[in-house]
Parts: structure tokens; sequence; C-alpha cells
């Protein structure tokens, strides 16, 4: 059995990561639309929600000789998106005033600093930077709760990082995640979530997804298989400009929290302990449950006994109120009154404790028909 420890259940647990990446194109007006939007539907839902940034020290992260040309996609997009530290800092404001946890994934040490300057609760690693040793020693320093995505992260790489946070004490979750943009349904491999949870039992595992054809079945599914945090892309039509097939819009966002909703409503409760069985339940249980009825007359002073019991009683149902059935154990009790073929053996029949035990008696009682 996993032991999670429960600080981070409390930080990981049912967590979802709204990953705004880039998509505010550099434009901070569209930042905080994709804030807003996102918040409500957040709120509307009553999840708990972090809205991610990405921080890119731009003029250290790119290369003097690679800058302001269009030749490599990663290159233009992220100088596209450069926003300055006081607009990130209205942007984390906003998350803020949301009712979301905002959170980033720093992609050099610079940007970890700028977490640490923002306060921000949670740092999230790519999947491209889980052997990144110098960002990670960074990020180690800092000594904050970390959440790392495994997308094309070898075992050995994997077992290095997560070995690497624990020798820290530093709480960590870690994402299944497949790095493929968009990801189609036959990619997904849901199964490494049992892999995950297998291989390291005492941290939260979760799913940082790029799917682009369903909001509703995986949530269902990698709940199930213990999945406790989770992560999309987003983005908003804004602007007329085009959203990205692994980017989900708010509408689809709120179809995923409510298939969160019916996961956890068809789950139920814990998976560590045995659930609590509601008196219905119960009730209806014991209405299927067979009596004990006299095969043939017996007189007082009758003592029942299992090797016996065939000989002189049968089971059938229905269970009426106050009789014994086939769950009861019978060695030495008296019958106490005359009992007529096919009568039912009750509670008033017998001594020992199905009639002298107060709560016994009244479970017995308030049993059957």
């Amino acid at each position: 059995m996993a032991n999670i420890s429960q600080t981070d259940r409390d930080l990981f647990e049912n967590l979802f990561i709204l990953e705004a990446a880039n998509n505010h194109l550099g434009n901070l007006d569209r930042g905080k639309q994709i804030i807003k939007d996102y918040g409500a539907i957040v709120r509307f839902n009553n999840v708990k929600a972090a809205i991610k940034l990405q921080f890119r020290e731009v003029n250290t992260f790119i290369h003097e000789s690679f800058r302001g040309g269009d030749d490599i996609r990663y290159v233009s997009k992220t100088e596209l998106a450069a926003l300055t530290r006081a607009e990130y800092a209205e942007l984390v404001q906003s998350i803020k005033r949301a009712g979301c946890i905002p959170m980033a994934t720093p992609f050099d040490e610079s940007s970890v600093d700028l977490c640490v300057d923002f306060d921000f609760p949670i740092i999230k690693i790519a999947s491209s930077d889980s052997n990144d040793w110098p960002l990670l020693e960074k990020i180690g320093h800092t000594k904050r709760p970390v959440i790392i995505s495994s997308g094309g992260t070898s075992e050995k790489s994997l077992d290095d990082v997560v070995q690497f946070f624990e020798n820290r004490s530093i709480p960590l979750a870690i994402n299944h995640c497949v790095s493929l943009y968009p990801s189609g349904d036959h990619q997904l491999e849901l199964n490494q979530i049992d892999y995950l949870t297998d291989r390291y039992p005492d941290h939260i595992i979760g799913f940082s997804t790029h799917e682009y054809h369903d909001w509703h079945s995986s949530m269902l599914i990698t709940y199930s298989k213990g999945a406790r945090t989770w992560e999309r892309h987003v983005d908003i039509d804004f602007d007329s400009v085009p959203v990205s097939p692994y980017c989900s819009l708010p509408h689809q966002i709120d179809e995923w929290f409510k298939a969160f909703h019916k996961a956890k409503e068809m789950c139920g409760g814990s998976s560590r302990s045995r659930r609590i069985i509601p008196p219905e339940e119960t009730k209806y249980l014991d209405a299927l449950v067979r009596g004990v009825y006299a095969r043939r007359d017996l007189e007082p002073g009758y003592e029942l006994d299992n090797a016996t019991f065939d000989r002189d009683f049968y089971l059938a149902i229905p269970l009426l109120k106050g009789q014994l059935s086939c769950r009861e154990i019978f060695n030495g009790e008296t019958i106490t009154k005359p009992l007529q073929v096919n009568a039912p053996l009750t509670v008033n029949d017998v001594d020992g404790p199905y009639n002298s035990e107060p709560s016994l008696r009244k479970l017995l009682e308030d049993r059957g028909l």
C-alpha cells in the first residue's frame, strides 16, 4: 500500500493544472482573458486548480546568433511570447484573484529565481528537462514542492530524478505524459499510471495530457487507475488566433471537470480502507438471507449443534424479524420453548448471546421482514 505523506496529499491530490503556457502570445490582455475565463470555470465546478505559465529568460535562453529569426519554431514562439517581469506579476495577481494557484514551468535557472520571487507554492518540471541537472539542482535548492512530467524519459532517468528529490525530502508528484502534440487515443498509454504507481508508491501519480478527441473517458479511466493530479494545455478563441489542437477550450475544460466529479462519485471513497456500508444496502441484502426453520417438532431443552443442524432445521427465505439465519453459528444454545415443524427459530426461542446480549438481540430484531 502506498505510503504517501499527508503533506503530499494536501498539496497534490485532486489538483488540476491548466497550462496556459505561452498562449498569452506576449499580450497581457490576452493572458488576463485566459485567466478570467478559466477562473470562472474553476469556481463553477468547485475544483482545486492552478493556472500555469512558462518562464524563460529570453536574452540568455536563446543563443544570440538565432534571435530574431523565423527558422526555428520553438525559438520564434519563445520570442513572440516574451513578457516583462512586471507583466508576469500582473498575470500572477490575476491568477490569485481568480481563486487559482499560480504556478510556472521554469526552463532556465533565472526563471527559477522568478518562481521564488513570486512565491509559487509548486514548481513544474517539463518532460524535456527531467535530466537537465543544472536546472534540477537550482530547483532543488528552492526546497519547493515539484511536479514532474515523465514524457519520453527513460526509466533510469526517472529513477534518478525521483531519488534526487527524495534525498532532499522535497514533495514530488509524477505525471504520466506522452510528449506528442496532439496525442491520439491510441497513444495515451494510460497503463503507465499503474506502472508509475507500482514503481513510486510514495508519490502522487498524475496525468499530463495533450489529447484532443475526448475530455471525458480518459478522466474516468485515469481517476479509477489512481491518478490524482491532471494537466492540460488551455487556450481561448481570441482575436482570430488559431487554437492548437492539443489545447482545450473553456467548454471542454468544463466537461473535463464534470467528468472528474462523476469519476469521484462512481469510484466512491477511499481505496485504502473498507468503505462504509450504507444502511439501505444492508437492509436490501438482509432480505436475501435465508432464515432458520424447524424441520420437525422440537421440545424445550433441545441443544443446538452445528454437527446435527441439518437433521432438525432447514434454511429458506424469507428471513423474518428476530429470526436466526444462515449467518449465525450454533454451538450449545438451548431451545427454551416448544418449536413446531416449519416454524421460524427466533431470538425468543433460544437462550445464549442471541437472546441475552442487547446489541446483538436488537440487530436481529431489526433485520428481515
